[in-house]
């Protein structure tokens, strides 16, 4: 599980991701991940990018492939070559003519937290 600290992580075209990906900063994925990605900033989805997987963020821009839910707390922009199959909890969306979307859109306004990893405390 990677984790970032406030900065940017780019996952290049290219690289296959295996795995839940956790992120305190925004997220940049141009090649494939294969598990959950959460990203407590922003998500930019390239158009190249595949996603196999359950993805929560702040805000995203989507352009590539998404297979699984998405949950955006605030502002969800589907691009003209971005192709979503599941369901989508966003605040805001934005739709381009030519997105494909493949599942339920709930629009409620509830905030959405990405879960961090509690420490165990040894005793």
């Amino acid at each position: 599980m990677a984790k970032n600290q406030g900065s940017e992580t780019i996952i290049a075209h290219g690289v296959r991701v295996e795995g839940d990906f956790v992120s305190d900063g925004d997220v940049v994925i141009e090649g494939e991940v294969a598990g959950n990605v959460q990203a407590a900033g922003d998500l930019r989805i390239g158009d190249q990018a595949k996603i196999h997987a359950d993805v929560i963020a702040r805000n995203a821009v989507v352009s590539g492939e998404i297979r699984g839910n998405l949950q955006v707390s605030e502002k969800l922009e589907l691009l003209a070559s971005s192709r979503m199959i599941g369901d989508i909890v966003a605040s805001i969306l934005s739709v381009a003519s030519g997105a494909q979307i493949n599942g339920k859109i709930t629009m409620d306004g509830r905030e959405i937290k990405v879960k961090k990893e509690e420490k165990e405390s040894e005793d």
